[in-house]
């Protein structure tokens, strides 16, 4: 069967990662319709041999499709989501408006598929640093019982959409040129500088893009009780978040069986030899369907800990590639009409 899919947001970074993937993994579309504001409507968007001419989004642009993606973030997806399910369409949504709604199932197919049964329209995709550390974790919670976890992330510019690779190019030319750092999407130079601040901060000193960690994470693995305390730090790469991550378990770890869950663990791909110098790397992973895993340790703090590192493209695996994956879930379980 072949579905009608929409997707609103196409204009962005994420957005033209959804058309590459939608035909790079030959997802069955009868029709592919974009959607974007206003100042885009009219606008031509290709790939490969194929051209669309993007549309105004509307209420009724939704009219007939059975899939639609959102990535055109919170105040859209707030606005049009529940638009869309009056009209029949099941709404993929990349932004966080309805991750903590207890309504609607946030999914990572390799993780929780089977929440994505009781959606009642809208389906949640995580935050992009959640998803790619828990393509890590989650085989290790599996194995030993996850009890705690503390993380530092490494996220790349791309993270804020285009204008953050474009302001860590131009500021990269302009120190090599000596000439002015000018600065718009972060509040401090990004190029050779690392940013211990990513989204707003809450009162107790924590972002909300840590608080993502634990309340998501939480969610998506069914641990209500899980600890998480995490920093979250914006560091001049163009492409792949990297996280540090130290976990307690509830039964005693060994590398040995922590390397084989890993390695069996769809989803992730251990790169773990580092008497060879090999480990993942944003370089490495970045157009990459799988997180790569590695540096996997005992803890020197935690009785029964881990630690380790997760490597994953956050435009893939944590926004565009998620998001797709979810349509082949809904396709698979045929729960759309």
């Amino acid at each position: 069967m072949a579905y009608k899919v929409g997707i609103l947001g196409a204009t962005g970074a994420v957005g033209q990662e959804i058309i590459r993937l939608l035909h790079e993994r030959a997802f069955p579309m009868a029709e592919l319709r974009l959607l974007a504001s206003a100042r885009s409507a009219g606008k031509t968007q290709s790939y490969g041999d194929k051209t669309w001419t993007i549309q105004e989004a509307t209420p009724d642009s939704f009219a007939g499709l059975d899939v639609c993606i959102f990535s055109a973030g919170g105040s859209q997806s707030t606005l049009f989501a529940k638009e869309a399910v009056k009209r029949g369409c099941i709404v993929v949504d990349n932004s966080s408006a309805f991750r903590m709604d207890e309504s609607v199932p946030l999914i990572v197919p390799e993780i929780n598929p089977d929440a994505i049964d009781a959606h009642k329209g809208i389906i949640a995709n995580p935050n992009c640093s959640t998803a790619i550390t828990l393509m890590g974790l989650y085989p290790l919670h599996k194995e030993f019982g996850l009890k705690s976890f503390i993380a530092s992330t490494y996220q790349a510019v791309s993270g804020s959409g285009a204008g953050g690779i474009a302001e860590l190019d131009d500021q990269i030319r302009a120190w090599v040129h000596g000439g002015p750092i000018d600065k718009s999407v972060y509040p401090h130079q990004i190029a050779f500088n690392l940013i211990p601040h990513v989204d707003a901060f809450l009162e107790d000193g924590y972002t909300k893009e840590e608080m993502k960690m634990l309340n998501e994470g939480r969610k998506i693995m069914g641990l209500e009780d899980l600890k998480v305390t995490c920093t979250c730090v914006r560091v001049p790469v163009f492409r792949a978040h990297s996280i540090s991550i130290s976990a307690s378990f509830e039964k005693p770890v060994s590398i040995e069986a922590a390397r084989k869950a890993i390695t069996a663990f769809e989803g992730a791909e251990l790169v773990d030899e580092p008497e060879a110098l090999k480990y993942p790397m944003p370089l490495e992973y970045s157009e990459v369907v799988p997180c790569g895993v590695g540096r996997i340790r005992k803890d020197t703090v935690f009785d029964n800990g881990l630690a380790f590192w997760v490597t994953g493209d956050q435009l893939w695996k944590g926004a565009a590639l998620n998001a797709v994956q979810i349509a082949e879930l809904l396709h698979k379980k045929q729960l759309m009409s």
